[in-house]
């Protein structure tokens, strides 16, 4: 039976032009008469909000909520690395890493010299932030349970920074004696970071301070880290601007290595604890405090490592912390040593543990003794 044979009741209705009535009359805002044109558009608009809500509250359940799940359970601590050589039975020495890690557990047990002057201690820091009263105290609470009476404070790049902040603490607040501070390439204020690494401090701060969850995000930890490393990918010699490909896909890799997926790396909130820690400039007046006796105990030496070309430090500007270190506590009756080491860099005993132990063996331990001695004969003891 051809279609034109079948009743009339059987016959498709094709109409397109009714299908489009049909839709115009199923349309949002159809019955509108007035202003329908603006009111669609407002009303399409509204829903952006709502889709970057969604996208927002996504964001914090999915990447924000666990790691800051994961932080909260994170805790400062100090762990047992080493035992004294016989002599130094009554001293402990706690080593503090730098900016951007947690733990300086491997750098303490790549420095076995460090035995020559006391107990070795690795400091692990909170991954929410800094706190060094917190610190002080854990640090006293070890060595009061020990019967220890002297303490070495150990501070890498950033952690000299911390070192100090603690080493004024114990100096000036405990009855503990604080024998002396070993720093390694510490910029002693701002001005001693060189200026690309200042300004990845300071887009993490500036980050911080307007992206919600950045401190816990992970993506967002990506692209801060990757951003402060633009001057790696982006060539600026050009109108516009060329961002190398390869380069870029470096970058990230390295940042998705070391940091994003790195579980022993510091969090965004921790740099961020220590990077504020050298803007406050606190390690000048701690330095100052120390270049005194205090309640009856004399002071502390202070030794500072850095290389002898200073070229090879891309971070810090060795030879601006060192001006500042004479200026405190140095001079002809200052406790101060510097160190020059060859062929190392910027804070990398691990990287280089022989330099690193010759010079403490045969500089810091004979220095810190010799210091230690002489203070105690000046206090009349």
């Amino acid at each position: 039976m051809s279609p034109e044979d079948r009743p009339p009741s059987t016959v498709a209705d094709y109409d397109d032009a009714r299908r489009r009535a049909r839709l115009a009359e199923t349309r949002p805002g159809h019955g509108w008469l007035r202003l329908r044109r603006t009111r669609v558009v407002l009303t399409r608009l509204s829903l952006i909000p709502l889709l970057l809500l969604v996208l927002f509250a996504q964001y914090l359940a999915v990447d924000v909520g666990p790691e800051r799940a994961r932080l909260a359970r994170t805790e400062p601590a100090v762990l047992p690395i080493a035992a004294p050589v016989p002599e130094a039975r009554g001293t402990a020495v706690f080593d503090m890493t730098g900016l951007g890690t947690l733990d300086a557990t491997d750098t303490a047990r790549a420095l076995p010299s460090l035995t020559r002057l006391g107990s070795v201690w690795a400091v692990r820091y909170d991954n929410t932030g800094i706190d060094t009263k917190v610190i002080s105290d854990l640090i006293l609470k070890v060595t009061e349970a020990a019967h220890i009476d002297n303490i070495v404070l150990v501070g890498h790049s950033m952690g000299g920074v911390i070192a100090l902040e603690i080493g004024q603490r114990i100096h000036t607040d405990s009855t503990k004696r604080l024998q002396a501070v070993l720093l390694d390439c510490t910029p002693v204020n701002l001005d001693a970071v060189r200026p690309e690494s200042r300004n990845q401090g300071e887009d993490l701060l500036r980050w911080a301070g307007w992206l919600p969850g950045i401190r816990e995000s992970r993506a967002l930890r990506l692209l801060v880290e990757t951003y402060s490393r633009r001057d790696r990918f982006v060539d600026k010699s050009t109108l516009p601007p060329i961002v190398h490909l390869e380069r870029l896909r470096t970058v990230v890799g390295e940042v998705l290595r070391q940091k994003v997926g790195n579980p022993d790396a510091a969090s965004n909130g921790l740099i961020e604890s220590q990077f504020r820690a050298i803007v406050a400039g606190g390690a000048v007046d701690d330095l100052r405090a120390m270049a005194k006796p205090a309640n009856g105990k004399p002071r502390p030496a202070i030794a500072f490592v850095r290389p002898a070309n200073p070229e090879r430090d891309p971070i810090v500007d060795v030879e601006d912390s060192h001006r500042v270190l004479i200026d405190r506590v140095g001079g002809v009756d200052g406790t101060l040593l510097v160190t020059l080491t060859r062929g190392t860099g910027h804070a990398n005993p691990a990287q280089q543990p022989s330099a690193y132990n010759k010079v403490i063996e045969q500089q810091i331990v004979p220095f810190v003794r010799l210091t230690r001695n002489q203070e105690l004969v000046a206090a009349g003891r």
